[in-house]
């Protein structure tokens, strides 16, 4: 399928690298839309249109895909290592990559050198939830698969719990529990956007989902699962939603137009990540790996390559979409340094007039998939050659 010979599962690949293209887009929409920071909520009924809502609803995908197939690979990571091994990179890597959200993500997100504004998002939430990972992949399977169900269905009994504080048993809970922002003393800021727990639950499922892909497993039998899994997921969803009862905090209602009420049907929480969020981005995600094993061409490689390389391809593209962005601003007449996204710039309305249509953002992210593939294409395949390198796996 690839030049670069990989022991790697393609489909899996193949998959990875669909969601972070799509990904690509909502980060190009945050710094290159028109009042992108300065308009309300992409998802906020009462401001936005339906094309602003489908570009934004269309990358809901990529996050629960990403951390759910994160448990996947380390499953299939530690079925060839003893517990210990699998315990160890899991430990290792988790403490690394909160480590890289905080200082280098954060930095790439914002150029901000005193870092005033810190916002732990979804490389921390895969981080800890390695960590975490890492003692319960000594639980028995089924145990595990049980764990991972209950959180995914149950952590929105939680959703009515709320603190307000800045002592440690609250920002506990923020880092776990609930999204905050939190400013400090100082004057510095921090957003808890991603609590852990619900992603956690998905990485568990992830986790146990990876005993579809060890080589003893017929593909013919795990396609037969994946499709029903899959389609249950999404009837799942219409279910409960249709129900409007529990499963998301914020129930659906009649709009003021169809394609409005439409919206609202689908306008499911994604922070922290409810069931019935969960549910309907999962349930596609494991119909299209079914068809994604037999899937080959231009298309589908260009697809693994993105897969095969997620933290470099994650790192680079937030760096060359803020220096873009913060390039076109000096050339467009207005002042570079308005792209150090200070705690204050949020406040400011200094970039309320930077930007274009969403058309303008199409092309800009078709261009920003064009620029990337030759430099992530080139880092597969030194990281396919020089695998006797251990730092390797850590990037």
């Amino acid at each position: 399928m690839v030049s670069v010979k990989s022991a790697r599962i393609p489909s899996i690949d193949i998959l990875r690298g669909m969601v972070m293209i799509l990904m690509a887009l909502d980060h190009v929409r945050d710094y290159f839309h028109l009042g992108s920071f300065t308009a309300n909520d992409p998802m906020d009924l009462e401001t936005t249109t339906p094309t602003l809502f489908f570009t934004r609803a269309i990358t809901h995908f990529s996050a629960p895909i990403f951390v759910f197939l994160a448990g996947t690979s380390a499953f299939l990571y530690g079925a060839k290592k003893t517990k210990s091994a699998l315990f160890h990179f899991l430990i290792t890597r988790g403490l690394w990559l909160m480590l890289l959200e905080i200082v280098l993500n954060n930095f790439i997100w914002w150029f901000d050198i005193s870092y005033s504004f810190v916002l732990l998002q979804v490389i921390w939430a895969i981080g800890m939830s390695m960590v975490l990972l890492s003692f319960l992949i000594y639980l028995p399977k089924k145990a595990l698969l049980v764990l991972g169900i209950c959180i995914v269905a149950g952590h929105n009994l939680l959703e009515t719990v709320s603190f307000q504080g800045s002592d440690m048993k609250s920002v506990f809970w923020y880092i776990f529990f609930q999204v905050k922002y939190l400013q400090m003393d100082s004057g510095q800021v921090f957003l808890f956007g991603y609590p852990v727990i619900p992603w956690l639950g998905i990485m568990v499922l992830g986790y146990c989902f990876g005993t579809l892909y060890k080589p003893d497993c017929d593909p013919a039998l795990r396609r037969k699962v994946l499709l029903p899994l899959g389609v249950t997921g999404i009837l799942l969803f219409f279910l409960l939603r249709s129900m409007n009862g529990y499963g998301d905090p914020l129930p659906w209602a009649v709009q003021k137009t169809p394609i409005y009420t439409l919206l609202s049907f689908f306008n499911v929480a994604k922070y922290p990540p409810s069931l019935l969020f969960t549910l309907i981005t999962l349930g596609p995600a494991l119909i299209a790996l079914s068809f994604m094993e037999r899937w080959k061409g231009k298309f589908s490689t260009i697809l693994l390559v993105f897969g095969r390389v997620p933290l470099f391809y994650y790192f680079l593209h937030v760096l060359v979409i803020h220096t873009v962005a913060l390039l076109a601003l000096e050339l467009s007449g207005g002042n570079w340094r308005d792209f150090i996204l200070t705690s204050e710039a949020f406040s400011s309305d200094r970039l309320a007039n930077f930007g274009y249509p969403l058309i303008g953002v199409y092309l800009l992210w078709l261009g920003l998939i064009v620029l990337l593939y030759p430099l992530c294409k080139w880092y597969m395949a030194y990281k396919a050659g020089n695998r006797q390198k251990w730092w390797l796996k850590y990037l």
